[in-house]
């Protein structure tokens, strides 16, 4: 693989391969990055969109890392692109950001779904698994999301402004 260099490249100017030094630096980067994360207990979100307007094809891609108790980082990634063994392929319905909070008596989720209305947002829970779902025009979600406790869906109180569900799922006694 040949890139070309430009003046803030460390090893001078030209081009030449990126190689495997090339590589490591940016998994170094990448290490470093998360290091820091896991020292400030944060959140680090990237996202991306492809797309041809004369196919009206629309590729969102994303993932967040989040680094927890005991310094694991955890990867979530978000959008409609999939791999299917092959190659990636962009699907209609989109994977929403999700974050899921335990504040002690319940559950709080919290999802981010532009583009539909609060009457199009849709939820249930089967044994420890919740699955969101909203669909308006183009915009369509889904997103299963494992619980880390029971929880009772008869308290559940669900709030939606601009865009953003708030979900609090009591948790089953």
């Amino acid at each position: 693989m040949k890139r070309k260099r430009t003046s803030d490249d460390s090893e001078g100017s030209g081009s030449g391969d990126i190689g495997l030094g090339g590589i490591f630096r940016g998994l170094g980067g990448f290490l470093d990055l998360i290091s820091g994360l896991a020292e400030q207990g944060g959140e680090l979100t990237r996202s991306g969109e492809l797309g041809d307007e004369k196919k009206g094809v629309k590729a969102v891609y994303g993932f967040s890392v989040r680094v927890g108790g005991g310094g694991k980082p955890t990867i979530e990634p978000f959008g409609n692109v999939r791999h299917n063994g092959r190659q990636a392929v962009v699907e209609q319905v989109r994977e929403p950001m999700v974050d899921l909070f335990d504040e002690g008596d319940h559950l709080l989720v919290v999802a981010e779904l532009p583009g539909v209305d609060a009457a199009d947002v849709q939820f249930h829970v089967e044994h420890d698994v919740l699955t969101l779902e909203a669909s308006h025009g183009k915009c369509q979600y889904r997103k299963e999301v494992p619980l880390p406790s029971p929880v009772s869906v008869e308290g559940a109180t669900p709030a939606y402004r601009n865009g953003v569900l708030e979900l609090r799922l009591p948790k089953a006694q």
